[in-house]
């Protein structure tokens, strides 16, 4: 691989250092998948890293001063044709993502052993969604942790991953093996990977294709969503089934932002909803209007793939080494069946024997949006999974 990176100085003291990437190179082989998953979640083994290796990035430091600092990377295939369409952006073929720093974690030469891996988290955002979603949330832990640093991603047929044309089937699977694979690229090192709805599912099945016990402990949260086929019903009216296929209904160009809030709440949807959509809307080219940031027709296929995913063999065989918590909104108890949550609880018996580990939270005065709905509540329940991993840089 080789790597572009523009990294203006570091700050000798402040706030985390949020970090905008656009990088590349998907494979859709299986041994890409079982090379992510060397690199990143099972770290220690060599062979597998052999396998992975990927060219150091190259790193050019600015004199510059600034308030924040910021590194803006694009990755590509060594043969690949990049067009740079402005400063740190290009088109590649990999998933989009961001990258907040806590304020002590600093860059440093792949091979130098002396410097431990930084402590990394994934959060995943769910569907119709982006990592814009875990953007603010991301900084306040990265605030919180300064050793940590936190991966955003923008899932395939979302948000600045939308362009990158991926190849079918669009899946639960899929989706995590995309995300397996720019981990991998980036030569990180997952410790604690966190979902919400749809991205609770991609990363239950990140874990799952490991297909055997972790050499370093991982810490798996899903946020309200649960392991098995997905059951009617959604906060208040607003099912997600219903609602891509109502975006599906309008025109490729959209007149404005108030056609699309007034036409959702037309057909029944709350007004929370229909004015979040307006934020997936962006100007259209050369035209007046709005168009969508994201292919509904990839996510009507992905959200087919959550409905249908069923992850409760991984749930109750949780490999050695993964911990996996799951998170129930108060308010979104329609999402989880009496039978969901007896399993659950069976599960954590049967795993506390096995070296495992499963556990059960509930986080109170939220719905399904949980890191809008309590960001504090959600904090709270999420904090001690960074203090009880301790790391120094």
């Amino acid at each position: 691989m080789a790597a572009l990176l523009k990294m203006n100085s570091l700050p000798s003291q402040g706030l985390a250092r949020p970090i905008v990437i656009t990088s590349g190179s998907e494979s859709s082989s299986k041994e890409t998948v079982r090379m992510a998953l060397g690199s990143s979640l099972l770290g220690n083994n060599l062979s597998l890293r052999r396998k992975c290796e990927v060219n150091q990035p190259q790193i050019q430091r600015s004199t510059r001063r600034s308030e924040s600092s910021s590194i803006r990377m694009t990755l590509t295939e060594e043969r690949s044709t990049l067009t740079q369409q402005a400063p740190g952006k290009g088109v590649s073929k990999a998933l989009a993502y961001e990258l907040v720093q806590g304020a002590l974690v600093r860059w440093r030469e792949v091979k130098d052993k002396s410097n431990p891996e930084t402590p990394t988290a994934v959060l995943v955002h769910g569907i119709l969604g982006g990592r814009r979603n875990f953007a603010s949330f991301a900084r306040r832990l990265a605030q919180e942790f300064p050793n940590w640093q936190f991966l955003l991603v923008d899932l395939r047929g979302h948000g600045e991953s939308t362009s990158l044309q991926k190849r079918g089937p669009h899946t639960v699977e899929a989706a995590a093996r995309d995300v397996l694979q720019l981990v991998a690229q980036l030569r990180l090192v997952p410790r604690i990977l966190i979902g919400h709805s749809f991205g609770g599912k991609v990363v239950m099945s990140m874990a799952d294709q490991a297909k055997k016990p972790l050499a370093r402990p991982v810490r798996v949260w899903v946020l309200d969503a649960t392991p098995g086929k997905v059951r009617a019903g959604g906060d208040d009216e607003d099912h997600p089934a219903e609602l891509i296929e109502a975006l599906r209904q309008f025109p490729p160009l959209v007149p404005s932002r108030r056609t699309v809030v007034d036409t959702l709440a037309s057909k029944g949807f709350s007004p929370t909803i229909a004015q979040w959509m307006t934020t997936n809307l962006r100007p259209a080219e050369n035209s007046d209007g709005f168009s969508w940031v994201f292919d509904l027709d990839v996510i009507a296929d992905m959200y087919k793939s959550y409905e249908n995913t069923n992850l409760w063999p991984m749930v109750e065989g949780v490999p050695v080494g993964v911990h996996i918590d799951f998170l129930r909104a108060e308010r979104s108890l329609h999402r989880w069946h009496r039978d969901d949550v007896q399993r659950i609880r069976l599960a954590e018996r049967i795993a506390s024997r096995e070296g495992a580990g499963v556990q059960m939270h509930v986080l109170e005065d939220a719905g399904h949006w949980v890191h809008a709905d309590n960001p504090d509540g959600l904090f709270r329940i999420l904090a001690p999974s960074f203090n009880n991993l301790k790391f120094t840089l």
